[in-house]
């Protein structure tokens, strides 16, 4: 009983660190990226892929409305995990940021400026009292200088960079497929094909193309690509991942 009041009274305020050096609401805010649905990354010789879960569970929710993939700027997408509203506070900061760099140094941002700059946000959330971290985790990728780049963005305010990674929900098991599937060679069609297939790894009732958000930023052209759902659909019947639509229909 001692232990658990000693715990309820650091976990209280975020400025407060326990005796064995831990802050309790930063912890809960990773719990929190773990209960949002997946979001999976991957960085290929073509440039880098962002897939997300955005799990439509009624007919009657238009999909659209559920962002989970986001444009920053023309080189650079986001994808995100956990709470959505608190994605949206910062991705508006990374859009204004990018913009700013724009304009007072005349070239589009970094992708790794534009990471440490969230994360940097993110971490003055963790220091003052009244607030509380950021419930949600970003992965930041985009091309810079003609070179895929891919980040994370952590509860902590700590970037990573990474070569494939996912965030949310079934993050050790996705991850797990991603690691004996990953090849840097591949293209941006094997990256698609291997975030999809490692988003499929645990649904195991298939996937629907419009529950999915795919987007890829080329090293070519260096542009935001949303596919659509006619595209989505045939990269899912390419990989046999397409859910069967009459135990969708039976299942609702």
């Amino acid at each position: 009983m001692q232990g658990q009041s000693q715990q309820q009274a650091y976990d209280r305020g975020i400025t407060i660190f326990s005796p064995d050096g831990r802050l309790y609401q930063v912890e809960y805010a990773r719990e929190a990226v773990k209960r949002g649905t997946a979001s999976i990354g991957v960085r290929t010789s073509d440039g880098v892929v962002l897939v997300a879960d955005k799990r439509i569970r009624s007919p009657l929710l238009v999909g659209t409305s559920v962002e989970k993939l986001h444009k920053a700027d023309d080189h650079i997408g986001i994808a995100s995990a956990g709470h959505v509203a608190d994605a949206r506070q910062l991705i508006d900061y990374a859009r204004r940021h990018a913009q700013i760099n724009r304009l007072r140094y005349d070239e589009p941002i970094s992708v790794e400026t534009l990471t440490k700059a969230v994360t940097d946000n993110i971490q003055q959330y963790t220091q003052v009292g009244g607030a509380r971290p950021f419930g949600v985790a970003l992965i930041i990728g985009g091309i810079d200088d003609g070179q895929p780049r891919l980040f994370e963005t952590d509860p902590s305010g700590t970037p990573y960079e990474w070569k494939a990674l996912a965030v949310g929900a079934n993050r050790s098991d996705i991850e797990d497929h991603l690691k004996e599937n990953y090849q840097e060679e591949m293209d941006l069609d094997g990256g698609i094909g291997l975030a999809l297939n490692g988003l499929a790894s645990v649904n195991e009732d298939g996937l629907r193309p419009e529950g999915l958000g795919v987007t890829t930023i080329d090293t070519e052209s260096e542009q935001y690509r949303v596919l659509d759902e006619s595209e989505v659909e045939s990269y899912l019947s390419e990989h046999d991942l397409l859910a069967d639509e009459t135990e969708t229909e039976t299942d609702e």
